[in-house]
């Protein structure tokens, strides 16, 4: 019986999500050089292109077992280990944002700080749903395709709301900073690659 395909489906869709937050991490636009900002856009541009890198792998690893007539043991295999991988990923952002300090912007203290929470809180959403993953049950596949729908709304919900503070961390001077740094374009360009 293959009735986890379609799930799978569901699932390698609501995967791709992941990617928007980290495109809500590369700004858009604007050229007026600030020192200060292009220095701290620069530090956390850096920091983010190999965690950008690290999240489009583990959408593409799971996008592949997913659209596959992989068996439950594989997809939960390649859904473990991307998701610790997402999770990782997420907490070196917040880590590379609290490194960094406050933007040199009014407000900045508290956007760094909600953004740094946000990526901890996404980063702890993504380890959880690797033990809900680990816990489920590959011996019966009906029973497996209910969990994996369960992950599959959960990662919806996930990359709808995750994107509120870094939103507000990079309104403004802030995004412009960062849109001019050449390592959060490459972030831009291969986090973009999984959206489709």
């Amino acid at each position: 019986m293959e009735g986890t395909n379609p799930v799978n489906k569901k699932l390698a869709a609501a995967l791709s999500g992941g990617a928007v937050l980290v495109l809500a991490l590369t700004g858009c636009g604007g050229d007026d050089s600030d020192e200060k900002l292009d220095a701290w856009a620069k530090e956390v541009c850096d920091a983010v292109q190999p965690q950008a890198a690290k999240i489009k792998a583990a959408n593409t690893a799971i996008q592949k077992e997913t659209s596959d007539n992989s068996t439950p043991q594989a997809v939960q295999q390649a859904d473990s280990k991307a998701f610790q991988d997402m999770s990782d990923a997420y907490k070196a952002i917040g880590a590379a944002v609290n490194k960094a300090g406050a933007p040199d912007v009014e407000n900045g203290e508290q956007k760094q700080q909600d953004a740094v929470k946000e990526l901890n809180s996404i980063s702890a959403s993504y380890a959880t749903l690797k033990k809900q993953v680990d816990g489920l049950n590959t011996t019966d596949q009906a029973e497996f395709a209910d969990g994996l729908k369960d992950i599959a709304a959960e990662l919806d919900k996930l990359s709808k709301s995750g994107s509120d503070a870094l939103s507000t961390l990079e309104e403004g001077k802030v995004g412009e900073a960062m849109s001019r740094q050449a390592s959060c374009q490459t972030a831009t360009a291969s986090a973009g690659a999984t959206k489709s």
